[in-house]
């Protein structure tokens, strides 16, 4: 068998899904109306903190510009964060629909992976693509170009940032894989998100960008997983990571994943040996 033969199924599974999710038109333009939203509050608290402390200008390595560009970009990019599992896994493990997965002659692991990879994609382009126009467009026509969306840093800037997007995209799939696999263990996926909910928010940057944070505590928040969601990406945007610096923040990008999709493997190969099927 062909290697096209072997994805096929995959690319199947991730086209369906991707399609599946481009259907829901109106969550998405209430969630981007929603994120526009907070985005907005946001943007008007670095107004005032900016303005409020000559030191904090000074001092801080990102300047109100690029702290405005990062809201809007974090808003952009918000379904990225793994706060939850994938909810077609969910429903599964609750009415024990789970068990076809067992029986299909493919590999588990790679079918919900491209199930959820399909599922956070559709999510994200649409609200990107909105997001873009509205603060990239809209505000500076609006006379608010200060609160726009600033353009990268270069044009090697912009194309290692999509790179980089794309590298998160696979890493924010292996993260809800883990929860796939913690929900099916634990036959419930609440409990896991409300704890996985506010670890997220806080160590990937949405709440707070990461270089705002101690200068003492950069190279660990670098270095951590979930800083390749947002943080390693909206660096490479704004230059802040260039040359052989922009590689390795691609390069942790790329080991986490290697490294999630190894242990997430390992640990749904464990907990399917152990499954215990509900529902009916």
């Amino acid at each position: 068998m062909s290697p096209r033969d072997l994805l096929r199924p995959y690319a199947a599974a991730f086209v369906s899904r991707f399609l599946q999710m481009l259907q829901y038109r109106t969550a998405a333009l209430a969630g981007f109306a929603t994120q526009c939203w907070w985005g907005g509050i946001k943007v008007m608290v670095f107004a005032a903190f900016y303005g409020g402390s000559a030191i904090a200008g000074a001092a801080s390595s990102m300047s109100l510009a690029q702290a405005i560009s990062y809201t809007w970009l974090a808003q952009g990019l918000l379904v990225l964060l793994p706060w939850l599992g994938d909810p077609e896994v969910a429903q599964a493990v609750r009415t024990g629909a789970v068990a076809y997965d067992r029986l299909r002659p493919v590999d588990a692991y790679a079918l919900w992976f491209a199930r959820s990879a399909g599922w956070i994609a559709a999510r994200l382009l649409p609200r990107v693509a909105l997001m873009a126009a509205f603060a990239a467009v809209v505000l500076p026509l609006a006379g608010l170009g200060e609160w726009a969306w600033q353009p990268p840093a270069s044009a090697v800037a912009g194309v290692a940032f999509l790179l980089s997007v794309v590298l998160a995209l696979l890493l924010s799939t292996a993260m809800v894989m883990l929860l796939n696999v913690a929900a099916t263990a634990a036959l419930n996926e609440r409990g896991i998100s409300a704890v996985a909910t506010p670890v997220v928010i806080v160590f990937s940057g949405n709440l707070l960008p990461l270089a705002l944070l101690p200068d003492a505590w950069q190279t660990a928040l670098l270095v951590q997983p979930l800083a390749g969601l947002f943080d390693i990406p909206a660096r490479l945007y704004f230059g802040q990571l260039s040359g052989w610096h922009a590689l390795r923040g691609l390069g942790l990008q790329c080991f986490w994943i290697v490294a999630l999709v190894a242990f997430g493997r390992l640990a749904m190969g464990r907990t399917m040996r152990s499954l215990q099927v509900q529902g009916g």
